[in-house]
């Protein structure tokens, strides 16, 4: 009957249409679907960072820029230094976040001479003192795509540099010990500027009293202070052969 033709044709229609449907779906995947295809931003570069992380190379005008600042504990304790992060047309994603590169989001690596000390996603971050001994270090951002790829420009990561150096004086340690000893340079000083003093005031005294000489007595030429007055050693009335003054 022509219903029944009708019924059919239009059956075969609709099954026509499904069948492209998941035809087209299953081309636009491709093999491997299972984080394995090619990702739609950017291009990964055979080049790797340190740990063998691929870089994914983007163009300018849509990379992210970051920049880094490493200032010391401003309580001035030495316990540790305070980094602070800028960031351009980038987001850190929230932790758990699906592994696969999403334009403009991802999280930072954290590096000390080149050696990875933490993962960030916020802005601030504090490094203690112990990782950043005595000496000139380099303290380097680098940005990352949630999938563990390295954000590139021309074949470069997407990082920021800073070079910081750490001394005594910036954990305190030293500082305080050169100022002991100043102090303590200065204080044996002082003792010896009155030990000088002591002795000049009682060699006046001996020189004006006359007072019978020791064998600690000063050197004979301490009395030669006193013009034209001899200094005896000997209870015989005999001049010191040390010198007569002038």
């Amino acid at each position: 009957m022509p219903w029944t033709r009708t019924l059919l044709a239009a059956s075969a229609v609709c099954v026509l249409l499904l069948t492209g449907s998941a035809a087209c779906g299953s081309g636009a995947r491709g093999p491997g679907d299972g984080g394995v295809s090619p990702s739609p931003v950017g291009k990964v570069l055979d080049d790797t960072d340190g740990d063998g992380r691929h870089y994914r190379e983007v163009g300018k005008d849509e990379a992210p820029e970051v920049a880094i600042e490493v200032q010391p504990d401003p309580d001035g304790d030495g316990s540790g230094w305070d980094v602070r992060l800028t960031l351009h047309a980038f987001r850190f994603s929230p932790a758990g976040a699906e592994a696969r590169a999403v334009a403009g989001r991802g999280l930072a690596y954290l590096f000390v001479d080149g050696r990875l000390v933490t993962r960030l996603r916020a802005l601030d971050h504090r490094l203690p003192a112990d990782l950043v001994p005595r000496g000139t270090h380099q303290v380097t951002v680098r940005l990352y795509a949630d999938d563990g790829t390295v954000w590139a420009v021309d074949g470069d990561p997407v990082e920021s540099t800073a070079d910081v150096t750490a001394s005594e004086a910036e954990t305190g340690t030293g500082t305080k010990t050169d100022t002991e000893t100043d102090t303590e340079t200065k204080t044996a000083t002082e003792m010896d500027t009155e030990t000088k003093t002591a002795t000049t005031t009682g060699t006046a005294a001996g020189t004006a009293e006359a007072p019978t000489p020791t064998a600690s007595a000063p050197v004979p030429g301490a009395a030669l202070s006193a013009p034209g007055t001899r200094f005896r050693t000997g209870g015989q009335g005999s001049p010191d052969r040390a010198g007569k003054a002038s």
